[in-house]
């Protein structure tokens, strides 16, 4: 219910999936979702895809979980 009305005062539709899984207690969580969105809807380089991805999963609930993918993946690629 606050989510909604959230989502009405900043002017922001989020998706089901959004709604279930970002908490969004922020105006400012609105204002990175909105620049995440604009940013997916252009042709970036595979790099900077990684990025916004990355930032994404910072809105989700358990963001620690694709912190450490990301980590782990890094330390894969970089094994010695």
């Amino acid at each position: 219910m606050i989510l909604k009305l959230r989502e009405k005062l900043y002017g922001v539709n989020l998706t089901s999936y959004e709604r279930k899984n970002y908490p969004m207690p922020k105006k400012e969580d609105f204002a990175i979702l909105n620049k995440i969105r604009e940013l997916e809807k252009r042709k970036l380089l595979l790099r900077d895809k990684e990025v916004v991805k990355l930032i994404r999963t910072q809105l989700e609930k358990n963001w620690r979980a694709s912190l450490v993918k990301s980590l782990n993946k890094l330390l894969k690629k970089y094994e010695k």
